[in-house]
């Protein structure tokens, strides 16, 4: 998959006063609580909201700039920042990558108190050979550059944006050879970033089934209704999955799907169990069973979003559960990106040196993310053949241990 995000940068988010993160297909987060985590994980979270809603609720959805800005040190920073690499557009490849910042900022008003300011840019290449197209966002002023070998332009619009908009939701106006097409794919992109979590207790209940295309909720919430999809898409998706869910749980033959109103609006999930009399509802299955038939549904999606997040990708399963899930995270990563944070070190210990992003809370309140070097990690790795990188990283050989 070369259509991926490489970089992440960020300043003064939470507990992120400085980290500069690459990204692999697949990216496991391992730490104890507190090192940050989960507030990389908010990252990708705020900037979906930005694009679904804008800049403005996004922001207040997480109680304003005072709640999203660096807590630590002795004076509060004036503004944070938010950077992606990525070869997403059709020009752009690893060594001249899309490039996408966004700066919000508080500045002081002596009249009015203070305001927030948001400045964004935007850099990627073009189909002349040595171009490359810089957009920038300032209050709501639009300015278009274009630099290559022998010539240098630049233009300004006025497109009546917002001071507190997003040039995402606006820009793809420009026209094609300005970069609005760049600008849309970058949104877009942007916009299906999911962060995934299990909601067991409404994952269990029946779904409102609408069309055969279903797309799965961010909590599994329309669990049923995604599984009964899968059937009707090719390659025998859902009886893969199936054979899955069979590996780790010894006792499952099957699963099958009631309709309970006679319009068949609603679907529920059936699991055929060994040794019962009768068949079991999922509302009725245990937690570890319905957190993995959602992690799977997650897996086997047809048409992931460009990133997927997920927090506590182990909790509520079995160990045996975890060989499966890191064999088809890496299968499911040629076709999406997977950024996964996890306190397990049965789960690290079956990842790749370039898989495991240590991280460290330190003294100061902010995160070390990565904590150690991928090449350092691997030179650990391979000095201790008989020590696994979750072992590793748990007795602190590999930095970020409880």
């Amino acid at each position: 998959m070369n259509d991926r995000l490489i970089e992440l940068e960020v300043q003064n988010f939470r507990s992120l006063r400085k980290i500069t993160v690459p990204l692999g297909p697949l990216n496991v987060l391992v730490g104890p609580n507190g090192a940050g985590k989960t507030n990389v994980l908010e990252v990708f979270r705020f900037l979906a909201d930005v694009i679904r809603t804008d800049l403005e609720p996004a922001l207040e959805l997480r109680g304003g700039f005072d709640e999203l800005v660096f807590w630590g040190g002795p004076k509060e920073p004036a503004s944070f920042r938010i950077k992606l690499k990525a070869t997403w557009t059709a020009h752009s490849s690893a060594s001249a990558p899309d490039e996408y910042t966004l700066r919000v900022e508080r500045r002081a008003q002596a009249e009015r108190g203070p305001s927030l300011r948001r400045h964004e840019t935007f850099q990627f290449n073009r189909p002349q050979e040595d171009e490359r197209r810089s957009i920038t966002v300032s209050g709501q002023r639009v300015s278009v550059e274009s630099i290559s070998r022998n010539r240098k332009t630049s233009q300004e619009h006025s497109l009546g944006i917002r001071r507190l908009s997003s040039g995402l939701s606006t820009l793809p106006r420009l026209s094609d050879d300005e970069g609005g097409d760049e600008v849309a794919t970058v949104a877009e992109r942007l916009a299906s970033f999911r962060v995934f979590d299990v909601d067991v207790d409404r994952a269990r209940r029946p779904s409102r089934f609408r069309r055969r295309s279903e797309v799965l909720e961010d909590d599994a919430s329309n669990l049923a209704a995604f599984l009964v999809s899968l059937e009707g898409h090719g390659n025998a998706v859902l009886e893969q999955l199936v054979e899955d869910a069979k590996e780790v749980l010894p006792q499952l033959d099957g699963l099958s799907f009631e309709y309970p109103s006679r319009a068949a609006s609603e679907v529920v999930v059936v699991l055929h169990e060994r040794g019962l009399r009768r068949p079991t509802q999922l509302a009725d299955a245990s937690y570890g069973t319905i957190r993995l038939l959602g992690l799977l549904a997650l897996l086997y999606d047809p048409e992931p979003p460009a990133l997927t997040c997920i927090e506590e990708i182990d909790h509520g399963l079995h160990p045996q559960a975890l060989e499966l899930l890191v064999e088809r995270l890496r299968e499911a990563s040629e076709r999406t990106q997977f950024l996964i944070a996890t306190h397990s070190p049965a789960f690290a210990d079956r990842l790749k040196p370039g898989e495991l992003l240590v991280c460290e809370r330190l003294d100061d309140g902010s995160s070390a993310i990565p904590a150690i070097p991928e090449a350092k990690v691997k030179e650990i790795a391979d000095s201790s053949d008989d020590l696994p990188l979750g072992r590793g990283w748990f007795s602190g050989a590999l930095g970020g241990s409880l």
